[in-house]
């Protein structure tokens, strides 16, 4: 019997954060757990007339690799991978696993390599992404793996990822992802015209200068769920000190209570109570890696709880979070880097944040509507 929700799922990734259109060679990757969620997104791109084809992968393969293959196995880029970079037109990444874990005690040198030959690439889709020429969208397959994360049933993660992006049954998921974008839009623009924001909590207390960069909306065209405002900010404009309450996770890795001091906008001192050394070694990955890429703010209210899963986490209405590693093209930056890390600031209950030295963020809100006349 097919879910009605994982139907509502694909049309609204197929018509809205896609838009596929008749002709259009569109992939569709995964492991074979989400297959439910394969199908149902190839039948919406079929009858939306797109040249579709899927890449579904079987479970453990990378641990494989990392366990018994060379480093120029490691950083091998097959040519089809980079013939679809350069020629699709729409991708869906479908994340979703039998073990969040598995990759939890591979040597951090050699999934360092692995994952800067991964960024790299992912670099490239991402210039065509930004110009506009290759359209994209990730989302997520709940599975077991992932409810024991997030400390749910599967019945309970389910409703909850389905909550979040609006693909309830009863739903009406594309009118709700137009109205967020507008709002998110409005929210964009109150703020292109802020200079420095001040992130002020428990243990924090950082200045981002964010003058002359681009804020972008996170409206459900890249990402499902979604809901943030993000820029990257000046690279040279980073100073205080930073505390993440929740886990950091980083490829199935846990760092526990990490802090951050930035002078002159790197990192000059990190800890953590947990995973310090896999901290560090991250920080240390290339150049641009002590550098901030993204400030954000998360502005989903329909995610209030904390899944060890980032494209959830970073969301939670209520928090910011920050990236270190990478920027993005679209937001002006100028640090690059084969590390792209979210970590996840709670601002709900004491947080604070000012823009140019009035307070714009109390408790996890705005403390404003966007001006009537940015909407």
């Amino acid at each position: 019997m097919r879910d009605q929700r994982l139907v509502n799922l694909a049309e609204l990734i197929a018509g809205y954060s896609l838009s596929l259109q008749g002709g259009q060679a569109f992939r569709i990757d995964a492991e074979e757990v989400a297959i439910p969620l394969v199908v149902e997104l190839y039948r919406a791109a079929v009858r939306r007339g797109a040249l579709a084809y899927t890449r579904v992968e079987p479970s453990g393969l990378e641990e494989i690799a990392l366990e018994e293959g060379s480093d120029d196995q490691l950083a091998y880029i097959p040519e089809d991978e980079r013939i679809a970079s350069a020629e699709l037109d729409a991708w869906c990444t479908i994340w979703g696993t039998v073990n969040t874990r598995a990759l939890s005690g591979a040597d951090p040198e050699r999934r360092r390599l692995q994952i800067a030959t991964h960024y790299r690439m992912v670099a490239e889709r991402w210039k065509r992404i930004s110009a506009g020429t290759l359209s994209w969208c990730g989302t997520l397959y709940p599975t077991q793996a992932h409810a024991q994360d997030a400390e749910m049933s599967l019945g309970e993660f389910e409703d909850f990822v389905h909550a979040a992006c609006h693909t309830r049954e009863g739903d009406e998921p594309v009118a709700h992802w137009q109205e967020v974008s507008e709002l998110l839009a409005a929210r964009a623009r109150e703020l292109q015209n802020v200079r420095e924001l001040r992130i002020a909590g428990p243990d924090t207390d950082l200045r981002v200068v964010v003058e002359g960069r681009s804020w972008v909306p996170g409206d459900g065209k890249e990402n499902m769920p979604d809901g943030e405002v993000f820029t990257s900010p000046v690279e040279s404009g980073t100073a205080g000190e930073i505390f993440f309450a929740f886990p950091s996770i980083f490829q199935g890795r846990e760092v526990e209570n990490v802090r951050l001091r930035f002078e002159e906008g790197r990192i000059v001192h990190a800890e953590a109570t947990s995973g310090q050394d896999y901290l560090r070694s991250l920080l240390d990955t290339d150049a641009g890696s002590r550098v901030l890429g993204e400030v954000a703010f998360g502005l989903n209210y329909e995610i209030d709880r904390f899944t060890r899963d980032i494209l959830f986490d970073e969301k939670i209405g209520g928090t910011m979070h920050v990236a270190v590693g990478a920027g993005f093209d679209e937001a002006g930056t100028r640090n690059t880097s084969d590390l792209h890390w979210d970590l996840i600031c709670d601002l709900r209950a004491e947080g604070e944040v000012y823009a140019d030295g009035e307070l714009v963020w109390k408790a996890g809100a705005f403390v404003t509507e966007p001006a009537a006349d940015l909407v």
